[in-house]
């Protein structure tokens, strides 16, 4: 189980917080305005290298990662909180960083990878519904996992996994509903009719019904024009 504690450093520079024009002289720089806060500290505006953002973003840990945030020759543990991107270019935008205290507990989202094909799915023609794809936890930030491997190789039709069925230890707490789906085989659904399909079918027997009575009715005419 992989943890978010990596040897990434990201280092910053300090810039004038809350004007646009500095936002944007920062970028035509090539970097990203960031905020750090947390431990006790006051709020700092800065600036830092996306690329790096970016590394640490796609990385296994992804934002869960701890890296080292250095700043006039300080350093300290962080990590990203928050991160805003350009709705066209998808460039990063902003992002916000936290200071992290190492012996404090915290509470983070962990993403939950399966692993393996049910057997529901590979042998008994079920569909996998993937419920919940993350999960809150709670521990010491060295102990933070990328994310949560579960087997589901033995997962059969109709059954089901839940969170106490994730892989479970002394160093972290979970946080929630412990008997929340994570995922489960379904059966296939039949699909439905389309509304066409119902329309007609809801009219054919006033229709064959109507033809039947003409036809019924025809031998009755005729029997009647023959008497006049």
């Amino acid at each position: 189980m992989a943890t978010a504690l990596e040897t990434n450093v990201l280092e910053a520079q300090a810039r004038e917080a809350g004007t646009k024009n500095d936002a944007r002289r920062v970028r035509r720089e090539g970097k990203i305005p960031a905020v750090v806060y947390g431990a006790g500290k006051d709020s700092l505006s800065v600036s830092v290298d996306p690329r790096v953002v970016t590394r640490i973003l796609n990385s296994e840990t992804g934002h869960n990662t701890i890296f080292d945030l250095t700043m006039d020759g300080e350093k300290t543990k962080a990590m990203i909180v928050d991160w805003q991107y350009e709705p066209i270019k998808g460039k990063l935008l902003h992002i916000d960083l936290k200071r992290i205290a190492m012996d404090k507990m915290m509470r983070v989202w962990v993403p939950i990878q399966l692993v393996g094909t049910a057997t529901g799915v590979k042998n008994q023609g079920g569909i996998l519904e993937h419920v919940l794809r993350e999960v809150e936890i709670e521990c010491l930030p060295g102990d933070i996992p990328g994310h949560l491997d579960v087997d589901i190789s033995g997962l059969e039709l109709h059954g089901a996994i839940h969170v106490s069925d994730l892989p479970h230890s002394g160093s972290i707490k979970f946080l929630g509903d412990e008997d929340a789906t994570v995922a489960h085989v379904t059966a296939v659904k039949e699909e439905a009719p389309a509304p066409e399909a119902v329309a007609a079918a809801a009219v054919e027997p006033e229709v064959a019904k109507k033809g039947k009575t003409d036809a019924e009715a025809a031998p009755a005419a005729d029997a009647k024009a023959a008497k006049k």
